[in-house]
């Protein structure tokens, strides 16, 4: 490595290591993912509210899919849903609804609630576009004049803005507005309640109302608190299935990377060691010779063991080789005992092959005559071997040589 490479290369490791320096000190931005998750902090977790809720509250975690739940042994209560979107296939949807009928409560909160859902209880959704395009922070206020707060909350974020479009007002009650402009013209239904059954369906297009950040927000708990007056009386099932966030870390890497100083480093150690690899490897490492494998050698073999059998003239040996062959060609092909040579053993082998039983019995006829002799001409073996190949080369057409 010369002078100058080595200058090249040592710049340009000191860009890289500046490059990752520089981002890794960098402010952290805030984190609108949504996740809606017991365990995430992050402005769009549902830590506070978890935590909050069951203090007061009987929670049972559920981590595995309603179809599954509601088909072991379910308990009663309300089945909590807490995402973005939640979006049941109709065998799910199917067994929900049979257990809300029973007189239980599922309680849904998200900007989607999939088409089986819709078409079942007739609503649509819609998103709220405002009048500059941009700002879609909604207030969000209750219509039950012993729940509804005196000045609506607002969540201070842009986030979907999503209302119902169209109920099925003969079978939905509306709970809850959502006000967009801060203009009482503008309040959108955000919040009905359906009866099924015996039961009650509750569905909120306001998720974020959950969130860290909307709860953390002055005074704003006083609307998720009387919006859980609806809910109280019931065991809550909550579920930790349909979450946009993870809640477990499934990753060994997940401490890691998500501390952005050790990210940092671990992708700096990663490119430290493609670099070397780039710049060192290939100038030192070794040619590394061809070898060939070892070649088959087991049909040269044979030929040279079948030729020293026709010079000695062991013909009676060389037929009996060639009729072990055979039969274990019929073990292995048609996968027929040959232990035992009786009608049973040519019927079987006559429709396997597709040969007529008098084909399989002259041919076996054969075999038997060539064993029972001590030894055997030139000719018989011939004979024998023709026979033997003319069987299976026919490919299970009788009469017809292939």
């Amino acid at each position: 490595m010369n002078k100058t490479y080595k200058t090249a290369f040592a710049l340009f490791l000191l860009l890289v290591i500046s490059l990752a320096w520089l981002e890794s000190t960098e402010p952290e931005p805030i984190n609108w993912t949504p996740s809606f998750t017991a365990k995430d902090k992050i402005p769009l977790g549902a830590f506070v509210f978890y935590e909050s809720w069951k203090e007061t509250q009987a929670i049972k975690n559920l981590r595995i899919p309603p179809y599954e739940y509601l088909n072991s042994s379910p308990d009663s209560g309300t089945y909590f849903f807490l995402n973005d979107y939640v979006d049941f296939d109709r065998n799910e949807l199917r067994d929900l609804l049979q257990w809300v009928s029973d007189g239980n409560r599922i309680f849904i909160s998200a900007y989607n609630f999939g088409t089986p859902l819709s078409d079942t209880l007739n609503f649509e959704t819609a998103s709220y576009i405002s009048s500059d395009g941009f700002k879609t922070r909604p207030g969000l206020n209750l219509v039950n004049k012993d729940l509804k707060l005196k000045k609506a909350r607002v969540f201070d974020h842009d986030l979907p803005a999503v209302y119902f479009k169209k109920i099925d007002t003969t079978k939905s009650v509306v709970l809850g507005t959502a006000a967009f402009e801060e203009k009482e013209l503008e309040a959108k239904i955000n919040f009905i309640k359906t009866d099924f059954g015996k039961g009650e369906i509750f569905l909120h297009t306001t998720p974020q109302a959950f969130s860290n950040y909307f709860l953390l927000d002055g005074t704003n708990y006083s609307y998720t608190e009387a919006l859980l007056a609806y809910l109280r009386g019931n065991q809550i099932l909550w579920d930790a299935y349909y979450k946009s966030g993870k809640s477990f870390f499934s990753s060994p890497l997940y401490i890691l990377l998500n501390n952005r100083p050790l990210k940092w480093a671990y992708y700096f150690i990663i490119i430290s060691g493609i670099l070397f690899v780039l710049f060192e490897g290939k100038r030192k490492q070794r040619s590394i010779p061809v070898v060939d494998p070892p070649a088959n050698k087991s049909f040269e073999f044979t030929e040279t063991i079948s030729q020293l059998y026709l010079e000695q003239k062991k013909f009676h040996e060389l037929g009996l080789k060639k009729i072990s062959l055979f039969l274990e060609f019929i073990r292995k092909q048609y996968r027929i005992d040959t232990s035992v040579i009786n009608e049973k053993f040519y019927k079987d082998l006559a429709v396997k092959s597709e040969h007529s039983i008098e084909e399989t019995k002259k041919l076996f006829e054969q075999i038997h005559n060539f064993r029972e002799k001590n030894e055997n001409s030139k000719e018989d073996f011939f004979r024998l071997a023709k026979h033997i190949n003319t069987f299976k080369n026919k490919n299970g057409k009788s009469g017809h040589q292939s």
